[in-house]
């Protein structure tokens, strides 16, 4: 029966293969996860949820905490997390280095969407990510509402998803990442966005925290040349 469905797959032209770390992203994310313990993910930048419904459906049973700043994503990230009691959805925000309010540029596809300009090199290669308008939307640092979801023996774990942003980001959990087990960043080998800092930079800065870049994941890459513009890094606690 299994070669057959394989067959019946393949004649798709799609492959079956199981879950593993060596060929599915979230599968060493989980893997990750397990090896450090971490029983919560702060969900930073979570679009409609797409991250987090991968998360599970690998086989994360911990507690996800998702952030979001823009009004139509985050009213669809709430209905995704609807009746999911291990799925929560922070009010409506940004997260970054402040408390307050913030400008986000909405891009065409959502999920380009950022507080800093999109350069050039990144409306090319992604058709249909340019800004289309914008909003205003609170911004909060994430230590400032981190300790609401912890208890004293809480292992987190940081996704930050931001565009750009990360660095940011970064500057407002300096207190939160001396609990965290592990960190996934988006990371820009070149400028996609105005004022963004770069892969070297981030990697430096994640190994002053005691972070040890653990796994190295595909992002995005320019379909034209195949240049990889971004990758995913996931970093754990020395």
């Amino acid at each position: 029966m299994k070669k057959i469905i394989k067959k019946i797959i393949n004649h798709c032209g799609l492959d079956l293969q199981r879950l593993s770390p060596s060929t599915n992203a979230s599968a060493q994310l989980f893997a990750a996860l397990n090896h450090v313990n971490a029983d919560t993910v702060f969900d930073i930048g979570a679009n409609i949820g797409q991250f987090a419904q991968e998360l599970q459906s690998v086989g994360f049973k911990g507690k996800i905490i998702s952030f979001e700043p823009l009004t139509s994503a985050h009213s669809l990230l709430v209905k995704a997390a609807k009746d999911n009691p291990s799925w929560m959805v922070h009010p409506r925000t940004a997260v970054g280095d402040e408390d307050g309010e913030i400008e986000i540029n909405i891009a065409g596809n959502s999920v380009s969407s950022s507080v800093l300009p999109m350069l050039e090199s990144h409306s090319t290669a992604a058709l249909g990510s340019a800004y289309v308008s914008a909003e205003k939307a609170p911004i909060v640092r994430l230590d400032s509402v981190s300790k609401q979801y912890l208890t004293p023996e809480s292992r987190p774990f940081i996704k930050i998803d931001t565009q750009g942003f990360e660095w940011q980001v970064l500057d407002g959990a300096v207190e939160t990442l001396k609990f965290a087990q592990g960190v996934l960043l988006e990371l820009s080998l070149t400028p996609l966005y105005g004022g963004q800092k770069l892969l070297r930079e981030m990697i430096d800065r994640m190994e002053t925290y005691g972070f040890t870049l653990w796994a190295i994941q595909k992002g995005f890459t320019d379909p034209v040349s195949g240049r990889s513009l971004q990758i995913d890094a996931i970093f754990i606690r020395n």
